[in-house]
């Protein structure tokens, strides 16, 4: 009976959710107007969207004022930059290996032109990534980028004026246990919430994936859930060794589920943060790590800008060859901090790959590629934001030890060797 009841307690929020998503799948593949049940998934979106912003900044601000020392802060800024660069380039290169194996397109296509707005310069995209002129700005979801880099400029600020000894820096940390629980109750609504969300995309996308469009669709779906299940492991056991492949995977499963179900990396903050504290990642770690990935790790974005890419080279009849790949791989890396987690984001980072490479063609190309970007939304953010919680387990390695994780496993044979050491 005991053994029933942990199995509910620990599986039963993962059962009903999947349940959610099932029937939401099966009422839109049979019912055309399920689209009119997308207000119940959208709810559920808009309560995470409203109280992440408030947890993204005060969760880093926290961690980096509540630190032992500033340069502790930084090591973990430094990892995690790093550590998302170098996964996101591996993703791309690999997708790029994949679309020259599996040709995307096979016929012609005949397109209608449209007008594309001519967007931002360099030098203003920079500016609204990473600052807004008024501090009412940075309380958005879609201003996630720059309120990080306001949240780690004021967890300096605290640093410098005391760090965790400071009052502020004990609010910080009492309120992001509050708004954790706020999240808590939030997500009891989740199946509900999946359910209508999923009846809603099956319903509007379904019978459009046909052609050469279902052809990229299921390349790039079954990519993504491949390099999920076999990257994942690679990175866990690199940064947490021996058994940290089994341990991530007890809880990957969580953040995937939720970050497919809604496509956004910012609303899977929260099921991430309980993943990595289940683990044993630490807190500052984990607290700085997983909101800078919901908008700087998207390993699933730029295997999606590379697909794209490809795909537009097919059906213009250019060929994608090493040269063009290797700048299309600089600029899915590095467009991929512009995607911000949010459903359907990353239309900026559409806009910049065609017209670094369709400038002729940018009114054919930027429709299809955002087009294209709806449909590979739900695996996208997957990749993106589970991964966020493999990556945590390679900046632990980095801040921590590359034992952190046996020390966290084993507490009492680590104390044990620890005066052995000494």
């Amino acid at each position: 009976m005991s053994s029933k009841k942990n199995f509910f307690k620990n599986y039963g929020f993962l059962i009903t959710m999947l349940v959610g998503i099932v029937a939401g799948c099966i009422v839109g593949a049979v019912w055309p107007g399920a689209t009119a049940l997308e207000p119940l998934g959208t709810v559920f979106i808009n309560l995470m969207f409203c109280v992440v912003v408030p947890m993204v900044f005060c969760s880093i601000a926290s961690a980096i004022a509540n630190m032992n020392s500033v340069g502790r802060a930084g090591k973990v800024l430094g990892s995690t930059v790093v550590t998302f660069l170098v996964t996101a380039a591996i993703a791309s290169v690999l997708m790029y290996v994949v679309v020259r194996i599996f040709p995307l397109t096979t016929g012609s296509y005949e397109f209608t032109e449209g007008e594309v707005d001519a967007g931002l310069g360099v030098a203003d995209m920079i500016i609204n990534f990473f600052t807004k002129p008024d501090f009412i700005e940075l309380w958005s979801r879609r201003a996630i980028l720059p309120l990080i880099v306001a949240a780690i400029l004021f967890g300096f600020g605290v640093q410098m004026a005391g760090g965790k000894d400071t009052l502020v820096a004990k609010f910080l940390s009492d309120m992001t246990s509050c708004i954790m629980n706020v999240v808590k109750i939030i997500t009891y609504y989740a199946p509900i919430g999946f359910f209508g969300f999923f009846a809603y995309l099956v319903a509007t996308y379904g019978p459009e994936l046909i052609g050469d469009y279902s052809r990229t669709l299921i390349i790039y779906y079954v990519m993504c859930f491949v390099y999920m299940l076999i990257s994942s492991p690679i990175y866990a056991r690199f940064g947490g060794g021996r058994g940290a492949a089994k341990v991530m995977f007890q809880h990957l499963f969580a953040p995937a589920a939720v970050s497919f179900g809604t496509c956004s990396s910012v609303a899977t903050i929260p099921t991430n943060m309980k993943a990595a504290e289940d683990t044993g990642i630490s807190k500052d770690v984990s607290e700085i790590v997983l909101p800078l990935g919901a908008t700087m790790h998207m390993d699933g974005s730029a295997m999606g800008a590379i697909i794209k890419v490809a795909f537009l080279f097919g059906i213009f009849g250019l060929d994608f060859g090493t040269g063009k790949a290797i700048l299309a791989i600089i600029v899915a890396v590095f467009s991929s901090v512009a995607m911000s987690g949010i459903p359907g984001g990353g239309g900026t980072g559409d806009l910049v790959l065609c017209t670094v490479f369709f400038p002729e063609q940018l009114a054919i190309a930027y429709p299809i590629s955002i087009a294209l970007a709806n449909l590979i939304d739900p695996p996208a953010t997957m990749v993106n934001a589970a991964g966020d919680y493999v990556a945590s387990f390679i900046v632990s390695r980095f801040v921590d030890g590359k034992d952190w994780l046996q020390k966290k496993l084993h507490p009492a044979a680590a104390q044990a060797e620890a005066p052995a050491e000494e």
